[in-house]
């Protein structure tokens, strides 16, 4: 399903100021809101396409992206619905299958929704509907920035037991990937009792100069002020390495490039966000008498209307 425009979302025009998105948003939220609109499914995706569309106008480094590169500059994809980009299916919690193994989310306030069925159908008591089952277990284990974006293979040890875990690529900080049957031994003389699983949360070490947002990888580049007038070529790093990158002539601070396909895996297919460069343009602080005599003369020049 393709997004909306998000300034058609806060019905607001491309050159809207800031306080005239927050303006917008805070009408349409108001109108929207799911506590004034209570069991209204239509009002409630409303309020959430809103939420997001100021999340990202908002926000100047965002909005940036947007404003250049559409949807697939803040996250990632190529304009689907929402969680194309690891996004959260389910709204609050849930488990879903990706390259062949369960990856679980939890967003707080409880065990998502297997606590929820299992308070319901007799994991703990309650109504009994299925077998009762052993109690699951949690443990989690710690992950570099490049194997959450490629996958990887790592070995956890339970309860005296060595286990192979295949993390899938593309996997966030904070999910947990859930393998049925390794938790707690089912309960006995319990006819058709099961083991319960095992939830390994996934912790993914922060990069030195690399962030991530969705499928998003986002980076600054650093150049002086004449590079930025002038123009160059810049090395940038990514997560397949090195990678040259051409800065035109002009470029202003704080604006992003896109280097498309160097981002997270979105799909299982193996298709890859964009890595976002932002250019931050130095000015120098220490400049020698030769060097403020050049910066006078060029603003002399710009002042008569040589340089425009």
């Amino acid at each position: 399903m393709t997004k909306r425009d998000y300034y058609e979302v806060l019905g607001v025009s491309k050159n809207a100021s800031d306080d005239e998105i927050k303006k917008a948003y805070r009408k349409l939220a108001i109108k929207y809101h799911p506590d004034k609109n209570p069991g209204d499914k239509e009002a409630e995706e409303k309020f959430k396409e809103i939420s997001e569309a100021h999340e990202v106008l908002s926000d100047k480094q965002k909005r940036a992206r947007y404003d250049q590169f559409g949807h697939a500059g803040v996250n990632g994809g190529a304009g689907g619905g929402a969680g194309g980009a690891y996004g959260n299916p389910f709204g609050q919690g849930g488990t879903f299958n990706f390259n062949g193994q369960e990856v679980h989310f939890d967003f707080g306030g409880g065990g998502g929704l297997d606590d929820l069925f299992g308070s319901l159908f007799g994991f703990g008591g309650g109504f009994n509907r299925r077998p009762r089952r052993g109690a699951d277990l949690k443990t989690a284990i710690t992950i570099d920035f490049k194997d959450a974006i490629f996958g990887t293979t790592k070995q956890i040890s339970v309860e005296g037991k060595t286990i192979k875990l295949k993390i899938p690529a593309g996997i966030d900080d904070g999910m947990s990937i859930r393998l049925k049957g390794r938790g707690g031994p089912a309960p006995e003389g319990v006819e058709g009792a099961e083991k319960g699983d095992l939830y390994v949360v996934v912790r993914v070490k922060p990069h030195k100069t690399l962030t991530r947002e969705g499928a998003l990888i986002l980076s600054e580049q650093k150049i002086d002020m004449v590079d930025a007038a002038l123009g160059c070529e810049v090395e940038i790093e990514t997560v397949d390495g090195p990678i040259t990158m051409k800065v035109p002539a002009g470029t202003q601070s704080g604006t992003p490039f896109k280097l498309s396909g160097h981002g997270v895996p979105f799909r299982a297919d193996g298709d890859r966000g964009p890595h976002i460069v932002t250019i931050i343009v130095e000015t120098p602080k220490n400049l020698s008498r030769k060097q403020k005599e050049i910066l006078e003369e060029f603003k002399g020049a710009k002042k008569r209307g040589l340089f425009r």
